[in-house]
């Protein structure tokens, strides 16, 4: 295992307990929220119909949007590589008489036979915190069917030359948004946490080299009357910077 998906593994097992209790409400526990500026599958539809579509959800965490997609109809599957945060599945699960069927994997090398799903999904899963996006991109593509559409989220690009800062503070930028230095955490000489950063033109290039085709990119506004703070997500920056890149992808 990359080191990048070791130390995000014990990150998230480490902090699934209070990232669901603090985000939780926000997410809902059968909703598809593709951001934090609170962009709604229910009246986005960027997956397009899902009933009856077997689906893939790529970095679930509690499967929030397993729940919801499978209450449309969908035939569901998620993964994530965090053990607790699957847990926090389950236990949405008992406390809703549901079942959404959930497994631990590596995003880079995803556990599914080719061409069983017609469509996959991740709402900043995996994608912004594994060293080969590529790999994951190409994983998705080989289990998606011909035609398959394959929809993620990520932290907008351009925040990367911004302080993670949701008061004016973060409206100015202080580093390069050509510097694709990780950030990472450290417990002494322990790899704690990684997130990786690519330039908008990046990711357009990885999904031409994985063969994909992209279809889509929509940069969400923030709504009016969403007064909302999400680390460095707020009103005050998002009406001026864009916090959230999303890619609509075909496998041809």
């Amino acid at each position: 295992m990359h080191s990048s998906s070791a130390a995000n593994r014990r990150w998230w097992d480490g902090n699934a307990d209070e990232y669901q209790s603090e985000h939780g409400g926000f997410l809902r526990d059968a909703g598809f929220i593709w951001c934090p500026e609170g962009l709604d599958e229910a009246s986005a539809r960027l997956l397009g119909e899902v009933r009856g579509r077997r689906v893939l959800e790529v970095g679930c965490g509690a499967a929030q949007c397993s729940r919801w997609l499978a209450g449309q109809g969908a035939q569901v599957v998620g993964f994530d590589i965090s053990h607790r945060q699957l847990l926090h599945s389950r236990r949405i699960d008992q406390e809703h008489g549901t079942h959404v069927p959930v497994v631990v994997a590596d995003a880079e090398t995803l556990p599914f036979a080719s061409g069983v799903f017609d469509l996959a999904c991740s709402a900043f899963g995996a994608l912004p915190f594994v060293a080969d996006p590529l790999a994951v991109l190409r994983e998705v593509r080989r289990v998606l069917r011909p035609g398959g559409r394959f929809v993620f989220s990520v932290s907008h690009p351009i925040r990367w030359a911004f302080p993670d800062d949701p008061s004016e503070r973060g409206l100015t930028s202080d580093r390069s948004y050509f510097d694709r230095t990780p950030y990472v955490e450290r417990d002494g000489e322990t790899v704690t946490y990684v997130e990786h950063h690519r330039t908008m033109g990046d990711w357009v290039s990885l999904v031409v080299e994985s063969e994909l085709v992209l279809k889509g990119l929509l940069e969400p506004e923030w709504p009016e009357g969403h007064d909302r703070v999400w680390g460095g997500w707020s009103p005050l920056r998002g009406r001026h910077i864009p916090g959230t890149a999303i890619f609509t992808c075909e496998n041809p």
